[in-house]
């Protein structure tokens, strides 16, 4: 007759093998896993890659670049290292500034030409197409405030900015 103990070992070790296989089997569905996932990243970057080829005008590709260009050229004419805003001085016009701090010169430029005084930054985050949420805002503001540094635009109040009238 068997004995108790003996018979709860062997259940024992036909346990631990179960329970070893089955991590083997594990570990080799997370391999799998993980290079499905790799595949798909790969994947979904390209086809985000062809979708943005495909609906971007040429127009606006070859814009894109001549920007890129731009403010590349911007350490040539005096800019603050790894800034993309210059100080302004004599014989600079806007466009040696980064596209985003372009556009938020000619918001401004055109609240002056409808005779507005100073735009918040709420105000300019609208104009520039961006959502009305507290850190876009703040993105626009932060830009605004490194043009108002270099020169290119003044502040009358807290967060209300203007085009330099020269």
């Amino acid at each position: 007759m068997p004995s108790v103990l003996g018979l709860l070992g062997a259940k024992e070790t036909a346990a631990r093998e179960c329970v070893e296989r089955a991590r083997e089997e594990v570990a080799r569905v997370a391999a799998v896993l993980a290079e499905a996932e790799r595949v798909l990243d790969r994947l979904v970057i390209a086809r985000e890659a062809v979708v943005e080829v495909l609906t971007e005008p040429a127009a606006q590709a070859v814009a894109r670049v001549e920007d890129a260009v731009e403010s590349v050229s911007v350490a040539a004419v005096g800019a603050v290292p790894c800034s993309t805003v210059p100080h302004r001085r004599e014989g600079l016009t806007s466009a040696v500034l980064a596209p985003d701090y372009r556009r938020v010169m000619s918001v401004l430029e055109h609240e002056a030409a409808a005779g507005r005084d100073g735009t918040r930054a709420r105000t300019l985050a609208a104009a520039l197409g961006l959502e009305a949420v507290p850190a876009k805002i703040e993105g626009v503001r932060s830009k605004a405030r490194r043009l108002v540094e270099r020169g290119w635009i003044a502040q009358h109040q807290p967060g209300v900015f203007s085009i330099l009238t020269s």
